[in-house]
């Protein structure tokens, strides 16, 4: 439950040793760079952005290779390759694949060129089976497809909409060029909405013909061949054929530089270090010897990283505590439980300036939540020994996914309690199967009670939860109330909300409201009955006095303090909320139950005892993986909306150190954090 404490450091060095001190503080990981010092006389920021944009385009060009050889050679992964985390690879490999950097880049682009002469010979093969297409027609044609003459006569080739005959064209000659008597039609094929022919007429007849049959719909072919259609398309086969061998040796040629991919691999994180390297050194301040580097640092680290600096290097290193002003970047540091939930602290927000951490209050509410919404003994069990297999196995996964997985086995663990609890194994499945194929029932009993026998006893242990979630809420805020020495903020906030909510918990559990929802009547003393009056009264006028305690005008207070009041509602609509508890719990022991009722209805024979199986098998899959995701997004609900509300607003900034950020592979070294 704590923010790692930062510092800000500030190095000087000669200008000499800067290629090597901030490769160092790149490989530690550990320091954000923040430059502080502006330009002056002295100190300019040199201008890398070229440098840098070269090395981002040689990671890409390396990453497009890659992706070439993805596709056409794809690597053999195993369906937890997503799970395998980068290629663990040592120093000395690195130091070897850096020496043939240029060699491995002109491969990459050589890979990326024939990728492209690929696509252009495909892109050609696709031109030519449209030429081919369109020839089909005229295949019957014994002649160039293109308008011929000789001395005295012109052959024309052209279409006519679907429908026409020789006959009809004849008709149109004779009514609008009667002095064509000449002219003759051959109909080479014919598809349903277009015609496909030649007109053979007298030279000095051709522009009345051609005029007369375009008023009916005749057209020119939109391409021409200086061969017979027969032989053009086998010259164009043929060309088909030889652009299918040259794209069948590009892939050749491919497949044999697929040997180079781990190298590639290398490379292309190299260059993409050296991108963020420039990056950073185009923010520092130098002077024509010196240069100075500043950031933030955990202070946990600062001695290890300012000694080595100074052990090895002639610079002045200066360590110093923040201002009371100055907004930090966050780190958060739990207890090897906790701190698998710090990705929903994460993805909710981190703690800002003076907010305290609340991952480690948060993650208990979390797993037992989470557990009491899926409530069933065999998914718990399931999930947590997927899970424990996969970390186990693993080790190399991402931090991010390790400290999921380690969640929801966590949150396995907690449902298979709660499951043994409620008596929930696979629903009812020990019942239906005793009884369905042996004959006798037998039922395994629930330790403390079945909630489908009992929904509204869950539901008031629902509402008690939530009523500790919400204090416990309330109770961090009056800590850090008490933490920044507002008292007056502790007392009018907190006591006097403790007091109001307090006194109405207690008026109401002796009420006939809470035993008919209970089914169970509490009697209290009257001086109990007395005191929760008084807590309450108390409660409701401090906070209609108080609330508004920063305005002077007293009407105005008093409208602000009975407008606070109100919010009383609010934490009404908190309670109800964890309802969900009940709803989400009952809802996996029904789905069950119904799920293994639909597979106890096949009769008593193989055909039914495999049917049985599949039903349960798929069911309950589908049954596991519904609620798995709504226990997830309403146990986050309830600490976003509900728990975090009370007290804690985050904002904070992520801390982002000046590291190694590698896709493919990751030098071992020592690491700090």
């Amino acid at each position: 439950m704590a923010v790692l404490k930062m510092q800000r450091i500030t190095v000087c060095a000669l200008k000499k040793d800067r290629k090597a001190i901030l490769e160092k503080i790149q490989s530690m990981g550990v320091l954000q760079v923040d430059p502080v010092l502006e330009d002056d006389s002295d100190f300019k920021k040199t201008d890398t952005a070229g440098q840098r944009m070269g090395f981002e385009k040689a990671a890409a060009s390396v990453d497009q290779a890659l992706d070439v050889l993805d596709k056409y050679v794809p690597e053999k992964k195993s369906v937890f390759a997503a799970l395998e985390g980068k290629k663990v690879i040592t120093a000395k490999t690195e130091a070897e694949v850096r020496e043939r950097r240029r060699e491995l880049l002109r491969t990459a682009r050589q890979i990326s060129d024939l990728d492209q002469n690929r696509s252009e010979k495909a892109g050609l093969i696709g031109k030519l089976e449209n030429s081919i297409e369109s020839l089909e027609p005229w295949m019957k044609l014994d002649v160039p497809v293109k308008t011929q003459s000789t001395r005295r006569t012109v052959l024309m080739p052209g279409t006519m909409p679907g429908g026409m005959t020789a006959e009809k064209i004849y008709e149109i000659l004779a009514e609008k060029a009667p002095q064509a008597e000449g002219a003759d039609i051959h109909i080479i094929s014919a598809e349903q909405n277009m015609v496909y022919l030649t007109v053979l007429c007298m030279k000095e007849d051709a522009r009345d013909v051609e005029d007369a049959l375009r008023s009916a719909g005749f057209a020119r072919p939109s391409q021409t061949w200086d061969e017979a259609p027969a032989q053009e398309k086998q010259e164009l086969l043929e060309r088909i054929e030889d652009c299918r061998k040259q794209i069948r040796q590009i892939e050749e040629q491919i497949a044999a530089l697929a040997q180079e991919r781990e190298q590639l691999k290398i490379t292309a994180d190299y260059y993409r270090v050296r991108a963020d390297k420039y990056a950073v050194l185009g923010e520092l301040p130098q002077s024509r010897r010196t240069f100075v580097i500043s950031g933030y640092i955990p202070q946990c680290e600062s001695d290890y990283v300012s000694g080595y600096l100074l052990e090895r290097y002639d610079c002045a290193v200066d360590v110093e505590e923040l201002r009371e002003d100055e907004e930090a970047p966050v780190i958060l540091k739990n207890n090897p439980f906790s701190a698998n939930m710090e990705g929903i602290v994460e993805s909710y927000g981190l703690p800002h300036k003076g907010e305290i951490d609340p991952t480690t209050v948060m993650s208990f509410f979390y797993i037992f939540f989470f557990g009491m919404m899926l409530s069933d003994a065999a998914y718990g069990a399931l999930v947590a020994l997927v899970c424990g297999i996969l970390v186990r196995k693993f080790p190399g996964m991402s931090p991010g996914m390790k400290k999921s997985l380690k969640l929801f086995f966590y949150c396995g663990l907690s449902t298979l309690v709660w499951g043994i609890l409620f008596g929930g194994y696979f629903g009812n499945i020990v019942d239906v199967v005793s009884e369905k194929f042996f004959g006798h029932t037998v039922t395994v009993p629930a330790l403390w009670f079945i909630p489908l026998n009992d929904p509204m006893k869950l539901l008031v242990y629902s509402l008690l939860f939530g009523v500790i979630h919400l204090f416990v809420g309330l109770g961090i805020k009056g800590y850090l109330c008490l933490k920044d020495k507002k008292y007056m903020d502790f007392f009018c906030d907190v006591v006097l909300w403790f007091m109001l909510l307090a006194g109405l918990i207690l008026m109401l559990l002796p009420s006939d409201i809470f035993a008919s929802i209970a089914q169970t009547e509490i009697v209290f003393p009257p001086v109990l009955n007395r005191t929760a009056q008084i807590l309450a009264a108390a409660g409701a006028i401090g906070i209609v006095l108080m609330s508004g305690r920063g305005n002077r005008n007293p009407a105005l207070r008093l409208a602000l303090g009975a407008y606070d009041l109100y919010n009383i509602t609010g934490w009404l609509s908190d309670v109800l909320s964890y309802s969900r508890l009940l709803a989400l719990g009952l809802a996996t022991g029904v789905i069950a139950s119904v799920i293994n009722q639909m597979g106890s209805m096949l009769p008593d024979n193989i055909i039914g005892v495999v049917f049985f199986i599949l039903i349960f098998l798929v069911g309950h899959a589908m049954n596991l993986a519904i609620n798995l995701l709504g226990a997830y997004v309403h146990t986050n609900r309830l600490q976003f909306v509900e728990f975090f509300g009370k007290f804690y607003e985050g904002g904070g900034r992520p801390f982002s150190p000046f590291k190694e950020n590698t896709k493919y592979t990751e030098v071992k070294e020592e690491t700090l954090l």
